[in-house]
């Protein structure tokens, strides 16, 4: 990254590893030890159950698992499963909950993630299906648990200073509140399966961060829960508040916990669906709520979305919750129907932009692509371009059929809006620019699917030596 003289911290916390780094990123700047944070989680999984790795140390879940085996008999099935698993059948034998409601939660995950093109998974399954597929545990089934995943997320944390310095308040996602709490006397004194995966952490930290923040539960749009399982996901539903202990299978039944419901629930598809790469989770929990609150999630967008939680849990034990909202509201636009009106006076002559000729020649490029690099970038881009005169000019680049088209002032409906100067849009276009570079300046505002408009990013990369010809010809 080039990125080299300062301080870098390693962050370890289990499965909670990569809010832990966001807090700690948070408290640099708080503590004014810096105005610029970058927190990065990363995980690259082993096929198959986690496993200890070290037996020449203790593990940090020996104690979770002693006390487990005090309480049922544990057999050969994978101990994770097996914790979260018993936490699920407590709820069941105390509550009357059933394997339906379950196999519910992971209908509605596996639904939302063919909404998000970050998701491992992207399959929508019947209740049915979910239920008949293999056995892992007790009331759990293949489709209710998380799958061994790699990925990556990175988060950047600035101080309010900072951001107005380099004017970047319509993107700016303000965090209210951040609490951990670690394992409590109860999680191994109460013989409760449910105390033990983390209900009372997790019911700890949501009192103390809506007392701290003096915001209420019910005023959350959308949230981002830590489903390892389906059954960590409904008891969650009642540590959080979201709805009262007991209640979970009429939340559930209710559709509360999806859209049109009280609050959205994993609408990127959770751990179950969009993968839990473990040191990445917590960091991209917090990018899908950054996503939500500046009305860029697309086809899975909340509507009108303004409070965000995340809630993420490591066994050993911690738990993290934050609360999110949008720090500049009067700076954003929304506008999930993607309309691509011009407001400033458009102009119907494109010769009159300077990078009507890059446009040009990108047409020329498009229609000799012996190598279909097009095919990586199915979908369908707008850039809106402001010259110094003040007018607007339109370009539709349609990436979805054939070898595609560029039309000025096109009518089809896109994917991706793009809003960039003039002579910044040249400079992008031709590779001068750098996109990531670009669009944290401020230069470049992306609204709509943001993973065809990375997509994008990386066609140019491969692209490198038509963007020199291309550079050369300007």
């Amino acid at each position: 990254m080039g990125m080299r003289g300062f301080p870098i911290y390693n962050v370890n916390n289990n499965c909670s590893t990569g809010s832990t780094a966001l807090m700690l990123a948070k408290q640099i700047l708080e503590a004014g030890q810096g105005d610029c944070v970058l927190a990065l989680g990363f995980e690259k999984m082993e096929r198959g159950s986690l496993t200890s790795k070290f037996f020449d140390r203790t593990n940090p879940m020996d104690k979770h698992i002693e006390a487990l085996a005090d309480m049922v008999e544990i057999d050969g099935s994978p101990l994770t499963a097996q914790l979260f698993g018993n936490a699920g059948k407590e709820h069941m034998e105390k509550y009357g909950t059933k394997e339906e409601h379950l196999a519910k939660i992971a209908y509605k995950n596996h639904k939302h993630s063919t909404n998000n093109p970050y998701s491992q998974f992207q399959e929508e399954y019947s209740v049915e299906d979910i239920i008949s597929s293999p056995r892992v545990f007790g009331p759990l089934t293949k489709l209710q648990c998380c799958p061994t995943s790699d990925g990556a997320a990175a988060a950047i944390l600035a101080t309010e200073d900072f951001v107005i310095a380099h004017g970047l308040q319509e993107s700016a996602v303000e965090i209210l509140g951040m609490e951990m709490v670690t394992d409590l006397p109860s999680t191994f004194s109460d013989q409760s399966p449910m105390k033990l995966v983390g209900y009372d952490m997790t019911k700890t930290a949501s009192e103390r961060l809506f007392s701290k923040t003096g915001l209420n539960v019910r005023d959350v749009d959308v949230v981002e829960l830590h489903d390892c399982f389906s059954a960590n996901e409904l008891i969650t539903y009642e540590a959080l508040g979201l709805c009262e202990p007991g209640r979970a299978a009429e939340f559930i039944d209710s559709g509360n916990n999806t859209y049109g419901g009280r609050h959205v629930v994993n609408p990127s598809g959770g751990l179950i669906s969009k993968g839990h790469p473990l040191g990445a989770t917590g960091v991209a929990q917090c990018a899908e709520l950054c996503w939500q609150l500046r009305g860029l999630a697309d086809r899975r967008q909340v509507p009108n979305a303004r409070l965000a939680l995340q809630h993420n849990i490591g066994l050993g034990g911690a738990v993290v919750l934050a609360l999110y909202r949008h720090g500049f509201p009067e700076r954003l636009s929304r506008s999930n129907n993607m309309s691509i009106q011009l407001t400033s006076g458009v102009n119907d002559d494109p010769s009159t932009f300077k990078v009507s000729k890059a446009f040009d020649l990108l047409r020329k490029e498009m229609e000799s692509d012996s190598e279909n690099l097009i095919e990586s970038v199915r979908g369908i881009f707008c850039f809106k371009v402001k010259n110094n005169q003040g007018k607007e000019g339109m370009w539709i680049i349609n990436c979805k059929t054939g070898k595609g088209s560029i039309t000025y002032n096109g009518k089809e409906k896109p994917d991706v809006i793009f809003t960039v100067n003039d002579e910044d849009i040249s400079d992008l276009l031709s590779g001068k620019l750098n996109p990531q570079k670009a669009f944290f300046q401020g230069k470049l505002k992306i609204q709509g699917n943001m993973g065809l408009a990375l997509k994008l990013t990386e066609l140019q990369k491969k692209a490198n030596n038509r963007i020199e010809a291309l550079r050369s010809k300007l």
